[in-house]
């Protein structure tokens, strides 16, 4: 069984239609940033482009998207900001949303000592899990996915260390829309695919035994 995640999307849905396997993905995991500082109808036009091709949707704010979009993908119970949902048996999913602070003033950001507490405390729901995949619209700091393009890393230190101690199968995460690649953080591998406008989307995979992650791009 399969999972398509992406992010970033800020209203672009050009390429949904050319992510391969969407349809018959077990479901498509939404990691952030869903719309530019949009309410619940540009939420209701990206939900719905993917929803035509596969409607099994897990999705959470990133740090451009208001608390209207929160309140919709809430109601819609496709939320997992700060929630765990179990994907297959043994495998969950935790999420986290928003940003530490931005110099842009985006309508979701959070303190660093906010996004640690959320951090532990989503964990802390998913204990009876033997995998789990988290996904964090912040990077965590010093590594391939949260450098700007003049190399600057401006990731989380907290999102870092709560890999390090928790040790998920998988991170995906994004926010950084110059920093698509892969690393490592401990033995735990962090994909951060980009922009959708871009391409870039992560493919899962769960065989009853271990987790697996490609990043592709359409």
């Amino acid at each position: 069984m399969y999972w398509i995640a992406f992010g970033d999307i800020h209203e672009s849905i050009d390429l949904i239609d050319s992510i391969p396997g969407l349809a018959g993905a077990e479901g498509v995991i939404i990691t952030g940033d869903i719309t530019n500082r949009g309410g619940r109808s540009a939420a209701t036009r990206v939900i719905d482009a993917v929803a035509r091709l596969n409607p099994r949707i897990l999705a959470q704010p990133g740090n451009m998207d208001t608390d209207d979009v929160s309140e919709f993908l809430r109601r819609e119970d496709m939320d997992i900001h700060l929630r765990v949902r179990e994907l297959a048996p043994g495998l969950g999913l935790m999420g986290v949303g928003l940003s530490t602070p931005t110099p842009f003033g985006t309508p979701g950001e959070v303190s660093e000592e906010t996004l640690v507490r959320w951090l532990e405390a989503t964990h802390a729901k998913a204990g009876h899990f033997d995998h789990l995949v988290c996904v964090i619209h912040e990077p965590p700091v010093d590594t391939a996915v949260d450098r700007l393009s003049n190399g600057q890393h401006v990731g989380s230190p907290g999102v870092r260390a709560f890999i390090e101690r928790a040790r998920p199968a998988l991170a995906i995460t994004g926010h950084i829309h110059e920093s698509v690649g892969a690393d490592k953080v401990g033995d735990t591998p962090v994909i951060n695919p980009g922009m959708l406008a871009g391409g870039g989307y992560v493919r899962i995979e769960f065989d009853g035994q271990a987790v697996t992650a490609t990043l592709e791009s359409v």
